[in-house]
Protein backbone atom coordinates (compact mmCIF):
# COMPACT_ATOMS: atom_id res chain seq x y z
CA UNK A 1 0.00 0.00 0.00
CA UNK A 2 1.11 3.59 -0.61
CA UNK A 3 1.12 6.73 1.36
CA UNK A 4 -2.13 8.75 1.71
CA UNK A 5 -2.68 11.69 -0.74
CA UNK A 6 -4.84 14.48 -1.22
CA UNK A 7 -7.55 13.07 -3.14
CA UNK A 8 -9.37 16.08 -4.28
CA UNK A 9 -6.11 17.92 -5.29
CA UNK A 10 -4.88 14.57 -7.15
CA UNK A 11 -8.08 13.89 -9.00
CA UNK A 12 -8.06 17.85 -10.12
CA UNK A 13 -4.73 17.31 -11.59
CA UNK A 14 -5.66 14.14 -12.89
CA UNK A 15 -8.28 15.69 -14.61
CA UNK A 16 -6.46 18.11 -16.22
CA UNK A 17 -3.80 16.02 -17.49
CA UNK A 18 -6.11 14.05 -19.18
CA UNK A 19 -8.41 17.11 -20.67
CA UNK A 20 -6.87 16.52 -24.00
CA UNK A 21 -7.89 13.31 -25.07
CA UNK A 22 -11.09 14.23 -27.12
CA UNK A 23 -9.42 17.35 -27.80
CA UNK A 24 -8.18 18.09 -31.78
CA UNK A 25 -4.50 18.33 -32.56
CA UNK A 26 -3.43 21.86 -32.90
CA UNK A 27 -0.24 22.52 -35.02
CA UNK A 28 1.68 20.98 -37.86
CA UNK A 29 4.30 18.42 -36.94
CA UNK A 30 7.98 18.96 -38.29
CA UNK A 31 9.04 17.58 -41.22
CA UNK A 32 11.05 14.38 -41.28
CA UNK A 33 13.41 11.85 -43.83
CA UNK A 34 11.83 8.61 -42.90
CA UNK A 35 15.15 7.17 -44.33
CA UNK A 36 17.64 8.87 -41.77
CA UNK A 37 18.30 7.71 -38.40
CA UNK A 38 20.53 10.39 -37.91
CA UNK A 39 19.78 12.45 -34.04
CA UNK A 40 18.33 15.80 -33.75
CA UNK A 41 20.45 18.01 -32.54
CA UNK A 42 19.59 20.36 -29.97
CA UNK A 43 21.35 22.48 -27.34
CA UNK A 44 18.80 22.09 -24.77
CA UNK A 45 20.65 20.59 -21.61
CA UNK A 46 18.17 17.02 -20.80
CA UNK A 47 18.19 14.97 -18.22
CA UNK A 48 18.19 11.58 -19.98
CA UNK A 49 16.92 8.48 -18.54
CA UNK A 50 18.71 5.73 -20.33
CA UNK A 51 18.15 2.72 -19.30
CA UNK A 52 19.18 0.00 -22.28
CA UNK A 53 21.25 -2.86 -22.05
CA UNK A 54 23.51 -4.09 -24.82
CA UNK A 55 22.05 -5.75 -27.59
CA UNK A 56 23.01 -9.32 -27.86
CA UNK A 57 24.17 -9.21 -32.19
CA UNK A 58 23.51 -13.02 -31.86
CA UNK A 59 19.53 -12.51 -30.99
CA UNK A 60 16.71 -10.68 -32.72
CA UNK A 61 15.92 -7.51 -32.79
CA UNK A 62 12.06 -8.28 -32.05
CA UNK A 63 10.36 -11.20 -31.25
CA UNK A 64 6.41 -12.27 -31.42
CA UNK A 65 5.23 -14.89 -29.16
CA UNK A 66 1.86 -17.04 -29.07
CA UNK A 67 0.06 -18.68 -26.30
CA UNK A 68 -1.01 -18.11 -22.93
CA UNK A 69 -0.06 -14.80 -21.51
CA UNK A 70 3.11 -16.27 -19.15
CA UNK A 71 4.57 -18.99 -21.55
CA UNK A 72 3.90 -16.22 -23.89
CA UNK A 73 6.16 -13.66 -22.28
CA UNK A 74 8.82 -16.17 -21.01
CA UNK A 75 9.60 -17.43 -24.58
CA UNK A 76 9.65 -13.97 -26.14
CA UNK A 77 12.10 -12.88 -23.25
CA UNK A 78 13.93 -16.19 -23.56
CA UNK A 79 14.50 -15.58 -27.42
CA UNK A 80 16.10 -12.16 -26.76
CA UNK A 81 18.69 -13.47 -24.42
CA UNK A 82 16.83 -14.28 -21.18
CA UNK A 83 15.61 -12.11 -18.60
CA UNK A 84 19.37 -12.46 -17.40
CA UNK A 85 20.41 -10.39 -20.14
CA UNK A 86 18.30 -7.49 -18.41
CA UNK A 87 18.14 -7.58 -15.16
CA UNK A 88 20.91 -8.10 -13.12
CA UNK A 89 21.62 -9.02 -9.22
CA UNK A 90 20.08 -6.60 -7.13
CA UNK A 91 18.79 -4.55 -9.41
CA UNK A 92 15.91 -2.36 -8.54
CA UNK A 93 13.51 -2.74 -11.88
CA UNK A 94 10.62 -0.20 -12.34
CA UNK A 95 7.93 -2.53 -14.94
CA UNK A 96 5.51 0.31 -16.44
CA UNK A 97 2.19 -0.91 -17.72
CA UNK A 98 -0.84 1.00 -18.98
CA UNK A 99 -2.91 1.07 -15.64
CA UNK A 100 -4.73 4.37 -17.16
CA UNK A 101 -8.76 3.59 -17.25
CA UNK A 102 -11.07 2.34 -15.12
CA UNK A 103 -11.67 -0.86 -16.91
CA UNK A 104 -11.66 -4.64 -16.77
CA UNK A 105 -9.21 -7.11 -18.85
CA UNK A 106 -11.26 -7.95 -21.24
CA UNK A 107 -12.21 -4.07 -22.51
CA UNK A 108 -8.54 -4.11 -23.61
CA UNK A 109 -8.06 -0.57 -22.21
CA UNK A 110 -5.10 -1.90 -19.74
CA UNK A 111 -1.96 -4.09 -20.08
CA UNK A 112 -3.14 -7.61 -19.15
CA UNK A 113 -1.98 -8.66 -15.59
CA UNK A 114 -1.24 -11.63 -16.58
CA UNK A 115 1.58 -10.15 -18.89
CA UNK A 116 2.37 -7.98 -16.01
CA UNK A 117 2.52 -11.13 -13.37
CA UNK A 118 4.61 -12.80 -15.05
CA UNK A 119 7.81 -9.98 -15.93
CA UNK A 120 7.48 -9.03 -12.08
CA UNK A 121 8.45 -13.41 -11.79
CA UNK A 122 11.34 -13.37 -13.97
CA UNK A 123 12.99 -10.50 -12.57
CA UNK A 124 13.05 -11.96 -9.44
CA UNK A 125 14.24 -15.06 -10.63
CA UNK A 126 16.80 -13.10 -12.18
CA UNK A 127 17.49 -11.72 -8.69
CA UNK A 128 16.54 -8.48 -8.44
CA UNK A 129 16.59 -7.10 -5.60
CA UNK A 130 12.94 -5.14 -6.02
CA UNK A 131 10.47 -4.67 -8.60
CA UNK A 132 8.22 -1.84 -8.52
CA UNK A 133 4.66 -1.53 -10.84
CA UNK A 134 3.45 1.76 -11.43
CA UNK A 135 1.68 4.12 -13.58
CA UNK A 136 -0.12 7.80 -13.23
CA UNK A 137 -3.92 7.16 -14.19
CA UNK A 138 -6.02 9.02 -16.01
CA UNK A 139 -9.14 7.98 -14.43
CA UNK A 140 -9.19 7.61 -10.16
CA UNK A 141 -5.94 5.62 -9.30
CA UNK A 142 -7.43 2.75 -6.69
CA UNK A 143 -10.13 2.02 -9.02
CA UNK A 144 -8.05 2.05 -12.57
CA UNK A 145 -5.28 -0.38 -10.51
CA UNK A 146 -8.01 -2.12 -8.84
CA UNK A 147 -10.39 -3.01 -11.67
CA UNK A 148 -7.48 -3.79 -14.21
CA UNK A 149 -6.19 -6.47 -12.27
CA UNK A 150 -2.58 -5.41 -12.03
CA UNK A 151 -2.57 -4.69 -8.66
CA UNK A 152 -3.36 -7.51 -7.34
CA UNK A 153 -1.83 -9.70 -9.82
CA UNK A 154 1.60 -7.62 -9.72
CA UNK A 155 1.34 -7.81 -5.36
CA UNK A 156 0.78 -11.65 -5.45
CA UNK A 157 3.81 -11.81 -7.65
CA UNK A 158 6.29 -9.83 -5.02
CA UNK A 159 6.25 -6.46 -6.54
CA UNK A 160 5.58 -2.93 -4.79
CA UNK A 161 2.36 -1.38 -6.25
CA UNK A 162 3.26 2.68 -6.08
CA UNK A 163 -0.24 4.77 -6.79
CA UNK A 164 0.46 8.09 -8.54
CA UNK A 165 0.31 11.05 -5.63
CA UNK A 166 1.21 14.58 -5.47
CA UNK A 167 4.45 14.30 -3.63
CA UNK A 168 5.81 11.55 -6.14
CA UNK A 169 6.22 14.04 -8.92
CA UNK A 170 9.34 16.04 -9.43
CA UNK A 171 10.28 18.07 -12.72
CA UNK A 172 12.46 16.83 -15.01
CA UNK A 173 14.08 18.84 -18.38
CA UNK A 174 13.47 16.68 -20.91
CA UNK A 175 14.79 19.62 -23.95
CA UNK A 176 12.86 18.22 -26.52
CA UNK A 177 10.62 19.85 -29.18
CA UNK A 178 7.93 20.41 -27.35
CA UNK A 179 8.51 18.96 -23.88
CA UNK A 180 10.61 21.26 -21.28
CA UNK A 181 10.38 20.82 -17.68
CA UNK A 182 7.90 18.64 -16.88
CA UNK A 183 6.63 16.82 -13.38
CA UNK A 184 7.70 13.29 -13.48
CA UNK A 185 6.85 9.87 -11.30
CA UNK A 186 9.91 9.55 -9.38
CA UNK A 187 9.59 5.92 -8.97
CA UNK A 188 8.75 5.63 -12.87
CA UNK A 189 12.57 6.49 -13.37
CA UNK A 190 14.27 5.96 -10.30
CA UNK A 191 15.64 2.22 -10.65
CA UNK A 192 18.19 -0.12 -12.06
CA UNK A 193 15.86 -1.02 -15.33
CA UNK A 194 13.14 -0.05 -16.88
CA UNK A 195 10.63 -2.19 -18.45
CA UNK A 196 7.94 -0.73 -20.61
CA UNK A 197 4.69 -2.96 -20.98
CA UNK A 198 2.49 -1.11 -22.98
CA UNK A 199 -0.95 -2.24 -24.54
CA UNK A 200 -2.16 -2.33 -28.34
CA UNK A 201 -5.10 -0.30 -28.79
CA UNK A 202 -6.43 2.68 -31.05
CA UNK A 203 -6.39 5.73 -30.10
CA UNK A 204 -8.13 8.78 -30.51
CA UNK A 205 -5.27 11.73 -31.52
CA UNK A 206 -2.27 9.27 -32.16
CA UNK A 207 -4.07 6.73 -34.26
CA UNK A 208 -2.05 4.09 -32.05
CA UNK A 209 -1.05 4.07 -28.58
CA UNK A 210 1.75 0.91 -27.66
CA UNK A 211 5.11 1.34 -26.76
CA UNK A 212 6.28 4.88 -26.88
CA UNK A 213 2.85 6.76 -26.14
CA UNK A 214 2.37 4.17 -22.61
CA UNK A 215 5.26 6.72 -21.46
CA UNK A 216 2.71 9.04 -21.19
CA UNK A 217 1.83 7.28 -17.99
CA UNK A 218 4.89 8.50 -16.16
CA UNK A 219 3.92 12.29 -16.71
CA UNK A 220 1.96 14.72 -14.18
CA UNK A 221 0.80 17.96 -14.63
CA UNK A 222 -1.75 19.42 -17.56
CA UNK A 223 -0.91 16.69 -19.86
CA UNK A 224 -3.25 17.80 -22.33
CA UNK A 225 -1.16 19.94 -23.94
CA UNK A 226 0.89 17.25 -24.96
CA UNK A 227 -1.73 16.12 -27.39
CA UNK A 228 -1.50 19.48 -29.70
CA UNK A 229 1.51 18.20 -30.95
CA UNK A 230 1.37 14.93 -30.08
CA UNK A 231 3.74 13.05 -32.76
CA UNK A 232 6.48 15.78 -31.66
CA UNK A 233 5.28 15.16 -27.96
CA UNK A 234 5.63 11.28 -28.31
CA UNK A 235 9.17 11.51 -30.31
CA UNK A 236 9.98 14.37 -27.28
CA UNK A 237 9.41 11.39 -24.47
CA UNK A 238 10.66 8.71 -25.85
CA UNK A 239 13.71 10.68 -26.22
CA UNK A 240 13.69 11.36 -22.93
CA UNK A 241 13.20 8.09 -21.46
CA UNK A 242 14.51 4.90 -22.91
CA UNK A 243 13.88 1.44 -21.72
CA UNK A 244 15.50 -1.76 -20.91
CA UNK A 245 12.89 -3.39 -22.67
CA UNK A 246 9.67 -3.19 -24.00
CA UNK A 247 6.85 -6.33 -23.69
CA UNK A 248 3.51 -5.35 -25.76
CA UNK A 249 0.60 -6.94 -24.87
CA UNK A 250 -1.38 -8.18 -28.11
CA UNK A 251 -3.40 -10.87 -25.98
CA UNK A 252 -6.43 -8.88 -25.93
CA UNK A 253 -6.18 -5.30 -28.66
CA UNK A 254 -8.76 -2.45 -28.85
CA UNK A 255 -9.25 -1.94 -32.74
CA UNK A 256 -11.61 1.17 -32.36
CA UNK A 257 -12.47 4.19 -29.89
CA UNK A 258 -9.60 4.17 -27.93
CA UNK A 259 -7.54 4.72 -25.79
CA UNK A 260 -10.31 4.06 -23.27
CA UNK A 261 -12.70 1.69 -25.32
CA UNK A 262 -15.41 0.11 -22.98
CA UNK A 263 -17.05 -1.63 -25.92
CA UNK A 264 -16.43 -5.87 -26.62
CA UNK A 265 -17.31 -5.51 -29.65
CA UNK A 266 -14.33 -2.91 -30.36
CA UNK A 267 -11.85 -5.68 -29.11
CA UNK A 268 -10.15 -8.41 -30.86
CA UNK A 269 -8.33 -11.55 -29.14
CA UNK A 270 -4.86 -11.80 -30.53
CA UNK A 271 -2.83 -14.32 -27.92
CA UNK A 272 0.42 -12.90 -28.44
CA UNK A 273 3.17 -10.40 -27.08
CA UNK A 274 6.09 -8.73 -28.92
CA UNK A 275 9.04 -8.34 -27.26
CA UNK A 276 12.03 -6.22 -28.21
CA UNK A 277 14.74 -3.72 -27.00
CA UNK A 278 13.75 -1.23 -29.63
CA UNK A 279 10.51 0.26 -28.76
CA UNK A 280 10.22 1.89 -32.37
CA UNK A 281 10.59 -1.28 -33.93
CA UNK A 282 7.69 -2.71 -31.48
CA UNK A 283 4.91 0.15 -32.57
CA UNK A 284 5.72 -0.40 -35.89
CA UNK A 285 4.95 -3.78 -35.77
CA UNK A 286 2.22 -3.55 -33.49
CA UNK A 287 -0.05 -1.02 -35.04
CA UNK A 288 -0.60 -3.46 -38.06
CA UNK A 289 -2.60 -5.87 -35.46
CA UNK A 290 -5.44 -2.47 -35.34
CA UNK A 291 -5.38 -2.08 -39.01
CA UNK A 292 -2.40 0.47 -39.53
CA UNK A 293 1.07 0.17 -41.26
CA UNK A 294 3.97 2.21 -39.67
CA UNK A 295 3.41 5.26 -42.49
CA UNK A 296 0.41 6.27 -40.59
CA UNK A 297 2.08 7.20 -37.31
CA UNK A 298 4.60 10.03 -38.06
CA UNK A 299 5.92 10.07 -34.50
CA UNK A 300 7.71 6.64 -35.94
CA UNK A 301 9.37 8.77 -38.42
CA UNK A 302 10.35 11.40 -36.16
CA UNK A 303 11.87 8.94 -33.59
CA UNK A 304 13.77 7.11 -36.09
CA UNK A 305 15.44 10.23 -37.28
CA UNK A 306 16.27 11.26 -33.57
CA UNK A 307 18.37 7.95 -33.63
CA UNK A 308 15.45 6.01 -30.93
CA UNK A 309 14.96 2.94 -33.37
CA UNK A 310 13.61 1.72 -36.68
CA UNK A 311 10.51 1.99 -37.99
CA UNK A 312 11.86 0.11 -41.47
CA UNK A 313 10.34 -3.59 -40.47
CA UNK A 314 12.60 -4.50 -43.88
CA UNK A 315 15.80 -3.88 -41.14
CA UNK A 316 14.76 -5.38 -38.24
CA UNK A 317 16.28 -9.03 -37.60
CA UNK A 318 11.86 -10.31 -36.28
CA UNK A 319 11.64 -13.99 -35.15
CA UNK A 320 8.12 -15.23 -34.64
CA UNK A 321 7.16 -18.46 -32.42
Amino acid sequence: MTDAWNRREFLKRAALGCAGVSACVGGACLSSDRGRDEPVKRAAVRQVRDFRAPQQEDRPRLVVAGGDPDRAVRAAVKELGGIGAFVKKGDRVVIKPNIGWDRTPVQAANTNPEVVATLVRLCFEAGAGAVVVTDNTCNDPERCFTRSGIWKAAQAAGAEVILPAEHRFRDYDMGGIILGRMPVLVPAVSADRFINVPIAKHHGLSKFTGAMKNLYGILGGRRNRLHQRIDDSIADLAEFIRPTLTVMDATRVLLRNGPQGGNLADTQEVGKVIASTDQVAVDAWSCRLIGLTPADLPYLALAQQRGLGTADLSRVKVTEL
